[in-house]
């Protein structure tokens, strides 16, 4: 007996496979198909590769053996593995391509679905694929909507063989046939041989029953009894008569003289492909959309079950232009029981789109989880648990992210997922590390030179964004063999500089001054001193050689650096804010002064940022999910994100309070973070907290894993992340860089901008300019004054707490017994950041929250105004502050100016404090008149009796 599909081809139509993979190819499945079956051709679509690729280790060899040559994003990888299993594909179908003078052989691969209404994204991908898979048997799929419509015609005017899919409607049919035909005819008009073009129309079938059926059961059910026999008769039905007059059109089209002038310069028609012809209702048969669709000049591509079963009981017959008379008279009822054709082909061509791009997603996902398989421990590990309800929430907003393509969005810089204000002209640290690893040659120049010159010590100048990314490099890789030591200053404190100072040999260090906008006034300043001092130690010419400045181009910080001869200017880029510069020249270029290979660093961390690319859906896409916590978290009350990082890598917290609280810190919203608040028993804390634990591989600390495990187990949501190797830290600044933009996104505020930083600014220099008009600063009065203390606060505060301020205890207790649930206490201290102040500082936060439960921040001024301070500000106004500054013992000068150090120290204390003020917060101002450490002593006591 005769091979069914075989004997297809000898009524005109050729069989087609709608199934691709790489055992189907490797096993000679493929070449026996064309063999035995008469097979002509090949399909494929995301779903079809996501069941190849997803479910089984067919391609686990394969993505290893890709990722070995390097890393690739989810997207790129599926399209290394395609392109391979195309060009496989192509070659065995080459002998029917050329047997069929170029009618068969073809094999398909499609543009990505997300471009279904992208008619620019859709022409630039699929002239990527064509010249990437090269051959000339490839037909590029590309979707039938209104943007696709531009790109067939595009393409095929460009020579490209395209298979026009997705198509339910005649008319849109019929618009397609002209997108070709016009197409051909420029392909023609420029001398190309219209006979090497090929496209096919594919007509999805089995779908509209599917539709329909379910509209006709759904009037069977509410129909009298003797409306129900019509139509129960037009079920099954439509789809077959719908593609029947789709015929009929597709001959009218190729015999018309128009036509004619093309087929005689050896053009072929657009034959009609018909897909989806798997029998969804087991009731009908399961050939039913092959048998009944048999005509010349047409393709059925068919899954491999539905091509088993015809190769078992198909009847091959003449049978498409069967009674076209019925066909019309099926099409014609359907308005007669309110069914509208044009409803119903819209509707499929809409929701084939959503399809096609969930089977991306799902496809993209299933190579990211091989993907991370073969990176094994080169890729930082994350787990979390949530309460349930918790889970429930972030698994609603990670499917809001993947049906709404927002991760596609956020790499495409839409502002509409924020604001719709600047945001879209601040995505540049997207795309900071492949910039910086094709640029590598500056960093590893800057680190010879470094090493060369024999300086012992560089010597950091900045604040905030500039400053803290360094200070992490600093304290983490420390010094290695041949570099010099860094460096950071970030403090306006006269001690603090003089210790920076005697640590240093002038004539031996290089001054880092690092500014973004190039007039911030610390970095500045802090330039002025410390030129002079490399002037006194290796005189007026040899100084400038000692300078380099990070800076954004054109910057007044530039200007004066070209103007002076610096050793060398290096440029941040614009379109990234300080917080968000880590892994630009702000972050790399100290980093590479200290020795830590600048390539190693940024590869290691660009596997980070393909884990989190444009094609990684948002369930496997580390920095989406990490986002998605911690918005969802905010949004539910948990806006206290607690840090916790092992001992080698503590210092990654204070880089992480600035980019969590100045970017989500605004409009009275925001994630207030807690770092390196000692752990304490679950009790202490409340239903406000959410806990970060980012432990270095070989860290090992007991009592710190215990106290999670204990705050895990008590139902607290806690996020686990492994930094195997500190040269993967670069992984964490991205992965939380793009995590906070997403929390932005589900908190609903810019997080890009900083208003209330810049506030804070504006105050310090109206008090710096009354100093340099008057020679002092206005005058203040303390509300209550002992024990070598006074207390300030702006009048609404002093009204609430002079009433208590018997003593110094008394208005501590009144001042702190203001702390509700829910709320923060947050410690500004303007003083030196010594240890011992640091631990003095612990010391009050343990007495506050084991007290009041509440989550404890630290800040040493003015450090934390370019980083919390923006929270403080302008997020929730649930803090509580207690600022603390002191009479400086020493003080020293900035040359130039009429102030000093200890001045803008006090006039930045004093701003900082207006503007808390400003914003309702409840604030108190301690002032320590005489020795320092006899004062905090006093304080701490007094404080923790205020408590009891």
């Amino acid at each position: 007996m005769a091979n069914p599909l075989r004997t297809l081809n000898e009524f005109g139509q050729s069989v087609w496979l709608d199934f691709v993979s790489r055992d189907l190819l490797r096993s000679g499945g493929l070449a026996r198909l064309i063999a035995e079956d008469g097979l002509r051709g090949v399909t494929s679509n995301p779903s079809i590769f996501e069941k190849a690729i997803g479910h089984g280790d067919d391609y686990d060899a394969l993505i290893a053996e890709a990722q070995a040559s390097g890393d690739l994003d989810p997207g790129a990888l599926f399209e290394d593995l395609a392109v391979r299993d195309i060009q496989e594909g192509a070659d065995t179908l080459n002998a029917v391509y050329e047997q069929t003078q170029r009618r068969d052989g073809f094999i398909s691969l499609e543009v990505s679905p997300y471009l279904a209404m992208n008619t620019h994204g859709t022409i630039e991908e699929a002239r990527r694929l064509w010249h990437g898979v090269n051959r000339r048997n490839l037909m590029v799929k590309v979707p039938g909507t209104k943007p696709g419509l531009t790109a067939i015609r595009t393409l095929i005017g460009e020579g490209i063989n395209v298979n026009v899919t997705l198509l339910f409607s005649q008319q849109v049919y019929a618009e397609v046939a002209e997108a070709y035909i016009s197409g051909l005819e420029a392909f023609a008009k420029k001398g190309g041989d219209p006979h090497k073009v090929s496209s096919v129309a594919s007509f999805f079938v089995s779908r509209i029953d599917t539709l329909v059926d379910d509209e006709l059961d759904k009037k069977i059910a509410a129909a009298d009894p003797g409306q129900k026999p019509g139509l129960q008769a037009l079920k099954g039905k439509v789809a077959i008569a719908n593609a029947k007059l789709a015929y009929q059109l597709y001959k009218e089209l190729y015999a018309s003289e128009r036509w004619q002038r093309l087929a005689q310069q050896g053009a072929q028609t657009q034959r009609l492909l018909w897909a989806s012809t798997g029998t969804k209702n087991k009731a009908y048969s399961d050939v039913l959309y092959v048998d009944e669709l048999i005509g010349a000049d047409t393709v059925n591509t068919m899954p491999p079950a539905t091509m088993d079963a015809y190769r078992d009981h198909g009847r091959p017959r003449a049978t498409l232009e069967d009674d076209i008379a019925a066909a019309r008279a099926t099409m014609d009822a359907l308005p007669e029981v309110d069914i509208s054709i044009d409803a119903v082909t819209a509707k499929l061509v809409e929701d084939g789109v959503r399809l096609f791009a969930d089977a991306a997603d799902q496809l993209y996902a299933a190579v990211q989880k091989k993907r991370r398989v073969v990176l094994g421990s080169k890729l930082n590990a994350m787990a979390y648990k949530l309460p349930a309800e918790l889970q429930h929430d972030v698994e609603a907003v990670l499917e809001a992210w993947r049906s709404e393509g927002k991760v596609r969005r956020l790499w495409a810089a839409d502002a509409s997922l924020w604001t719709e204000e600047d945001e879209a002209n601040w995505i540049g640290w997207l795309a900071i590390v492949d910039k910086q690893l094709k640029g590598i040659a500056h960093l590893q120049d800057f680190a010879d030179d470094v090493k060369q010159s024999g300086f012992r010590d560089v010597l950091l100048l900045g604040m905030g964004g500039s400053s803290l990314g360094p200070e992490v490099f600093s304290e983490t890789f420390g010094t290695r063999p041949g570099f010099p030591n860094l460096h950071v200053l970030d403090s306006t404190d006269p001690v603090q500089i003089g210790r920076f100072e005697a640590r240093i040999d002038p004539a031996r260090t290089l001054f880092l001054v690092s500014s973004k906008s190039g007039s911030t006034l610390e970095p500045n300043i802090f330039k002025q001193y410390f030129y002079e001092l490399a002037k006194r130690a290796v005189g007026a010419h040899e100084a400038p050689k000692r300078f380099a400045a990070i800076t954004d181009p054109g910057s007044s910080l530039e200007k004066a650096a070209l103007n002076e001869g610096f050793r060398c200017v290096f440029h941040g880029l614009p379109s990234i804010g300080g917080r968000y510069s880590v892994l630009s020249d702000f972050g790399m270029v100290p980093a590479a002064a200290i020795g830590i290979d600048p390539q190693a660093f940024l590869e290691s961390a660009a596997e980070m940022v393909r884990s989190c690319a444009a094609s990684a859906p948002p369930l496997e896409n580390p920095g989406v999910i990490l986002g998605a916590i911690l918005g969802t978290c905010q949004r539910r009350g948990r806006d206290k994100v607690t840090i916790i990082a092992s001992k080698g890598i503590a210092d990654f917290g204070a880089w992480l309070e600035q980019l969590l609280a100045e970017s989500t810190g605004k409009l009275g919203k925001g994630i207030v973070p807690v770092d390196a608040e000692p752990l304490g028993a679950p009790a202490l804390y409340g239903s406000d907290r959410v806990f970060a634990y980012l432990r270095l591989a070989a860290d090992e600390d007991a009592g710190q894993e215990q106290a999670l495990a204990a705050i895990e187990a008590a139902g607290h949501p806690v996020v686990r992340i492994t930094v195997h190797d500190r040269m993967q830290l670069g992984q964490e600044f991205f992965r939380w860089e793009m995590a906070t933009a997403v929390a932005g996104s589900i908190i609903g505020i810019n997080p890009f901008d900083q208003p209330d930083v810049e506030a804070s600014k504006v105050k310090t220099r109206e008090l710096t300019a009354a100093y340099e008009r008057t020679g002092a600063l206005p005058e203040e009065r303390p509300f209550f004054e002992g024990d070598g203390i006074r207390l300030f606060a702006d009048p609404r505060n002093e009204a609430a707490l002079r009433p208590h301020a018997a003593s110094l205890t008394a208005a501590l207790k009144a001042h702190l017994g203001r702390i509700g649930a829910g709320d923060y206490a947050a410690l500004l201290a303007y003083i030196e950041r010594s240890p011992a102040h640091i631990e003095a500082m612990q010391q009050l936060r343990r007495a506050i929250r084991e007290r009041t439960r509440a989550a404890t921040c630290v800040g040493f001024g003015p450090r934390f105004l370019h980083s919390t301070g923006q929270a403080y500000k302008g997020g929730p106004n649930t803090g509580v502050f207690l600022q603390i500054t002191c009479e400086d013992a020493e003080d020293l000068p900035v040359p130039g100016q009429s102030y000093s150090f200890g001045v803008v120290k006090a006039a930045q204390a004093r701003g900082d404090f207006e503007v808390l003020a400003e914003r309702g917060r409840r604030a108190l101002r301690v002032h320590i008149t005489g020795d320092l450490e006899a004062g905090l002593g006093v304080l701490v006591r007094a404080v923790e009796q205020a408590l009891q």
